[in-house]
């Protein structure tokens, strides 16, 4: 039986770190799709903008998030004058909005991005290139933020093996001495 996306469970990478984002804090979560990091974000308490450019998918998360519909690839960034306590990517790729999703990081906030890398040509879709990531690009993009964990490899887990590359980074003001954060186990 194949799942919704929408009953699908929240990312392993994303219920990790979340415990990174400040209590009660705001998420930004890019190219929701039909909300699955949103209904769980929200349900843990923080306050969640949800951002997709498909309408039907936005319309029903808006009982727990402000949703918004925009067209992340084709027109200006909607949210130049937002910060958020986090930005939440995942299975999405648009390398033109690298530096907004940056901008829209408050200081101390944490940036979970999860998406595929090459080698995913090779065991299934997406295959091309332009959507996906090349060994190391994630860690480039967020040069200057604080890597708290970062993945780059296959995946074989929950049945279906698939190439990724997943990074949890915080915005740390230039004086920041030492981490404000605890790692969070598996489960916390």
């Amino acid at each position: 039986m194949l799942l919704a996306h929408e009953d699908l469970a929240p990312s392993d990478w994303v219920r990790r770190f979340a415990g990174l984002i400040r209590p009660g804090g705001t998420v930004l979560d890019v190219a929701c799709g039909s909300g699955r990091h949103v209904r769980w974000l929200a349900a843990q308490g923080y306050a969640v903008t949800a951002v997709d450019r498909d309408e039907a998918a936005i319309a029903p998360l808006r009982a727990v998030a402000e949703g918004l519909v925009a067209d992340l690839e084709g027109a200006p960034w909607p949210l130049t004058s937002r910060r958020f306590d986090a930005v939440v990517v995942t299975n999405y790729l648009w390398r033109p909005l690298w530096p907004a999703l940056r901008a829209a990081l408050a200081e101390g906030a944490v940036l979970l991005y999860e998406t595929f890398a090459h080698g995913q040509q090779l065991v299934g879709k997406p295959s091309r290139p332009e959507f996906l990531l090349q060994n190391g690009e994630l860690l480039q993009a967020c040069a200057g933020l604080r890597v708290v964990a970062f993945e780059d490899g296959f995946d074989g887990g929950n049945g279906s093996g698939r190439y990724v590359q997943r990074i949890a980074a915080v915005h740390q003001p230039a004086t920041a001495v030492a981490p404000r954060y605890r790692l969070a186990g598996p489960g916390s």
